[in-house]
């Protein structure tokens, strides 16, 4: 079977190819090369013993995408996860924000609609609960009102998706992801951020191999128990196999609603300077970082209620902290060696 992923050569894209090869999946990747390098599909290559299909497409030119599908007529599931992603940069560039993550999901939804059948999977985000009542976060948590440009166009997009599968062939998963890190195990493929890291591990990893001075930690007068920020780390192997299991769902259809919602977290939550000690220990070396003022829009804690996902697509996220880590670690020292 055949099943396109947008945004394919990215962090998570990338090794949800990986997964989805080694499950027999024929894939076809778009990616507009905005936030990642040609050099992953090679990545994927070593690991699997296969190259992806791959066109090189900016998802925002609807006559592209139209174009696209009227050529592959045998896609049966889309993965979408090209979109722009950085918190921060949402708010300074929202219109940005709102063409790449907006449209192109209304352009690729248009051209679902015209099939028989039609598995979507999104990829959305714990941002859509924003700073939530209570902890652990469940499904059934209240969606509250955006803290940014970014989290409000997957609150959006989720909107969107629900509408379309209530008139057209639209079957669709919305994964909201907790906080993918780490790197595939063989370190063939990682997070290749460009320009200044909008994450806290990859900023950790090259502060760690010199290529930043030191970590800024944002706070630590938070009402936590070491005064910073809490969130659920995923390993994102964990997070790739979930999209694959989701998937394989929608093919069998075994889903029992035109539109489910699952949670994809460890559920556990780990405090910045957690995340720190847990690179010292793995690395053997110290990191140097300051404490610096809050960041607007960052929130206290969030981390997952993982039941839902655990019993009804029987997923379970298996590395830990230490492991997401030493991964992270090693891939970071093999694209600066």
């Amino acid at each position: 079977m055949k099943i396109l992923v947008t945004g394919g050569l990215g962090f998570i894209g990338s090794h949800t190819v990986v997964e989805l090869q080694n499950e027999g999946f024929e894939v076809i990747i778009i990616d507009n090369l905005s936030n990642t390098s040609l050099s992953v599909l090679d990545g994927i290559q070593n690991i699997t013993g296969k190259v992806p299909a791959f066109e090189q497409l900016d998802l925002r030119d609807k006559n592209k995408v139209q174009d696209f599908f009227k050529r592959h007529t045998d896609i049966e599931g889309v993965i979408h996860f090209a979109a722009s992603k950085a918190v921060g940069e949402s708010v300074g560039n929202p219109l940005l924000y709102y063409e790449n993550n907006i449209n192109v999901l209304v352009y690729i939804l248009q051209e679902l609609e015209k099939n028989h059948t039609a598995n979507f999977i999104f990829s959305s985000s714990c941002t859509v609960y924003g700073q939530a009542e209570k902890m652990p976060i469940t499904e059934d948590s209240s969606v509250q009102t955006a803290l940014s440009p970014y989290g409000n166009t997957k609150q959006i997009g989720e909107e969107i998706i629900i509408d379309t599968a209530k008139v057209t062939n639209v079957n669709a998963v919305l994964l909201r992801y907790f906080n993918p890190i780490g790197a595939h195990p063989s370190a063939e493929i990682g997070e290749l951020p460009l320009g200044v890291p909008q994450n806290l591990v990859p900023f950790i990893t090259q502060t760690g191999i010199g290529l930043r001075q030191e970590l800024s930690v944002y706070g630590d007068d938070y009402p936590t128990p070491d005064g910073t920020a809490i969130r659920d780390y995923i390993h994102v192997v964990d997070l790739a196999k979930a999209h694959v299991i989701a998937m394989q769902r929608l093919l069998n259809k075994k889903n029992q609603d035109k539109v489910e919602t699952f949670n994809l977290g460890t559920g556990t939550g780990s405090s910045v300077l957690e995340v720190i000690h847990a690179f010292e220990k793995v690395s053997g070396q110290k990191l140097p970082y300051k404490i610096v003022a809050r960041r607007e829009g960052d929130i206290t804690e969030a981390y997952a209620n993982t039941d839902k996902a655990n019993t009804v697509l029987g997923w379970k996220a298996q590395f830990t902290l230490e492991e997401a880590m030493a991964s992270a670690w090693k891939w970071e020292q093999k694209i600066r060696s």
